[in-house]
C-alpha cells in the first residue's frame, strides 16, 4: 500500500466524523486525536521495527519487549487508582505473562528467536493482557464497592480475607475472561482473526494462517487466564490492612473527594 492509497483511506474517518456531528454525539475531538495518534505512532513504531528487523540483535527485541511492557503498564494504572501498588502489580502482571508465553514457545520450538516472529507476538501477547487487566479491574472496583458491607460483615464473623473477597474476586476474573472465550466459539464462522487475514493478504497460505492463527488463539487463552488471576490475586489483598480489617479502595475515595 502507498501513502496515496493510505490517504484515500481516510475516507474511513470522515464516515464517523459526520456521524458523530450529525448526531451530536461529542466525539469529533476524540475521533480526531485517535486517527491522528495513531497515525504517528504507527508510523514511527514501522521505521523502529524496520531498523530493529534489520539488525535481528536479542538487544533490540529486549529493548522492544520492554517498551511494550511499560507503555501498557502506564495505560492499565489509570483504572486502578483505588488499589495501593497497582503499578508493581500490574507490571510484574505483564512481565510474568510475557515470560511465560514466550519461554514456552521458544523452549519448545513453536517460534524461532527472531525478531519477526517474537515482536509481533509478544505484543499480541503484551496488548491482550493490557486490555485484560483493564476489564478486571474496572469489574473488581465495581463488585468490592457494592459488596463493602458484606465483606465487613464475615470479617466481623470471624471470615479470612480470602473467604471475604472471595465472590467478588471470582467474579471480576469471570467476567474479564468471557469476551476471550466467546470470541473463540465464534473465530473463523463470525469472522477471520486478524493475523490469519494479515497473512493470507501478505500471500501466504491459507493453511499455515490458520496454524499461526491457532497458536494466537491458545495464546491469548492463556493470556486471558493468567493475567486475570495474577492482577486479581495480588490485587486483592491491598484492600486490607495487617490486621486483616477491611480499608477498600481508598485512594479512590480520597480524590474523589
Amino acid at each position: 500500500m502507498s501513502y496515496v492509497q493510505l490517504a484515500t483511506s481516510l475516507i474511513f474517518i470522515a464516515i464517523p466524523l459526520i456521524l458523530a456531528f450529525t448526531l451530536k454525539l461529542g466525539l469529533e475531538k476524540d475521533i480526531l486525536i485517535a486517527t491522528v495518534r495513531s497515525i504517528i505512532q504507527l508510523l514511527i513504531i514501522g521505521y523502529i521495527l524496520t531498523f530493529v528487523f534489520e539488525s535481528d540483535s536479542p538487544i533490540y527485541i529486549l529493548l522492544m519487549i520492554l517498551l511494550m511492557i511499560g507503555a501498557a503498564t502506564l495505560n492499565v494504572i489509570r483504572k486502578g487508582d483505588g488499589i495501593p501498588g497497582i503499578q508493581w502489580i500490574v507490571l510484574a502482571t505483564l512481565i510474568s505473562v510475557e515470560v511465560l508465553t514466550m519461554g514456552l514457545m521458544l523452549g519448545l520450538n513453536i517460534i524461532p528467536f527472531e525478531a519477526q516472529q517474537v515482536i509481533p507476538i509478544s505484543g499480541m501477547v503484551i496488548g491482550n493482557c493490557m486490555i485484560l487487566s483493564l476489564l478486571f479491574l474496572n469489574k473488581f472496583k465495581d463488585e468490592v464497592e457494592r459488596s463493602d458491607e458484606v465483606i465487613e460483615l464475615i470479617l466481623s464473623l470471624g471470615g479470612d480475607t480470602k473467604t471475604a473477597i472471595d465472590t467478588s474476586l471470582k467474579s471480576a476474573i469471570r467476567t474479564s475472561m468471557i469476551p476471550t472465550i466467546e470470541a473463540q466459539k465464534t473465530m473463523g464462522l463470525v469472522q477471520l482473526p486478524g493475523m490469519m487475514s494479515g497473512l493470507i493478504i501478505g500471500g501466504a497460505n491459507p493453511m499455515e494462517a490458520v496454524l499461526y492463527q491457532l497458536l494466537i488463539l491458545f495464546l491469548l487463552l492463556t493470556t486471558a487466564a493468567t493475567s486475570a488471576v495474577l492482577v486479581g490475586y495480588m490485587s486483592y489483598r491491598k484492600l486490607f490492612n495487617q490486621k486483616s480489617q477491611f480499608i477498600g479502595l481508598t485512594y479512590r475515595k480520597d480524590k474523589q473527594n
